[in-house]
């Protein structure tokens, strides 16, 4: 059956970053992205756009990890215990990252981003521009999520 049959992604690029460890979760921080020779023509007009969404794979996690199906949202016990389709955890099946990143600059083949939450090396899936219709006008959030979103408030 097609639907559970495998999936083959060949990465189009990979983030180069001086961000370890928790220094990835800066959001001022700049990264690059570079993205292969052969693909540098598909970045045409990219320049436009003030923000991009980049998908990446979360490569250091390991595959047990990936066998997680529940966890409390940030590690914190005070939290309710989700799956892991509810929350933003590394930890899922497919470690697929999502981050939407400030385009700083597109040169060639390389573009400078700010707040990618990436390491060094991690290999990029794809890239696609920041649209209006990305932006819902009546986005709907848990408790658990405001109340966590308070305290990064808080502690600024």
């Amino acid at each position: 059956m097609a639907s559970e049959g495998s999936i083959v992604l060949t990465p189009i690029g990979f983030v180069k970053t001086e961000a370890a460890s928790n220094g990835v979760k800066d959001k001022d921080r700049t990264s690059q992205i570079i993205i292969k020779r052969e693909l540098t023509e598909a970045l045409e007009g990219i320049s436009g756009f003030s923000h991009l969404f980049v998908l990446f794979w979360l490569n250091e996690i390991a595959s047990e990890e990936r066998e997680t199906l529940k966890v409390h949202p940030r590690g914190r016990k005070d939290m309710p215990l989700l799956g892991v389709f509810a929350t933003r955890t590394k930890l899922r099946p497919n470690p697929i990252g999502l981050t939407l990143v400030e385009l700083v600059k597109a040169e060639g083949n390389v573009l400078t981003v700010r707040g990618l939450d990436a390491f060094n090396n991690t290999p990029v899936l794809d890239v696609k521009p920041f649209d209006f219709w990305d932006a819902p006008k009546k986005a709907k959030v848990p408790e658990w999520w405001r109340k966590l979103e308070r305290e990064k408030t808080h502690k600024l």
